[in-house]
């Protein structure tokens, strides 16, 4: 039996969110949701994730600031940014603080559930299954 995969889904506009959501249920992964980046950070350190999915601007800890956080509570766990406000800036200050993908909201649903198992892939490798 393959184990259930599971995605830390954090972005604070709820309706977004759930649609998210629905998108990674299809694709049989277990969904963890978060509406902030410190809610993220404490579901990751009481939960088994094997990637997330973070809104880059988000209330009290954006995915910006929580990359860092999230790979404290697992190491080399593949976090995917997204944001509907993204500037060469961001996309770059993502990557340095360990972003495994950056993506434009509206994100394409095609892309994000590429880029998805590409991340879970790439996280059963670093972390060992």
């Amino acid at each position: 039996m393959i184990p259930t995969r599971r995605i830390l889904l954090a972005d604070d506009d709820n309706a977004l969110r759930a649609g998210v959501a629905d998108l990674l249920l299809e694709l049989g992964l277990e969904v963890v949701e978060a509406q902030t980046g410190l809610e993220a950070v404490e579901q990751a350190r009481t939960r088994r994730v094997h990637a997330a999915l973070l809104d880059l601007h988000m209330p009290e800890c954006t995915g910006l600031e929580a990359i860092p956080l999230l790979h404290l509570a697992h190491v080399g766990l593949p976090c995917i940014v997204y944001s509907g406000a993204l500037t060469a800036g961001l996309e770059l200050a993502a990557r340095q603080a360990g972003a495994f993908a950056v993506l434009s909201k509206p994100v394409n649903p095609t892309l994000l559930r590429s880029e998805i198992l590409r991340a879970l892939e790439s996280g059963r490798h670093s972390q060992g299954g």
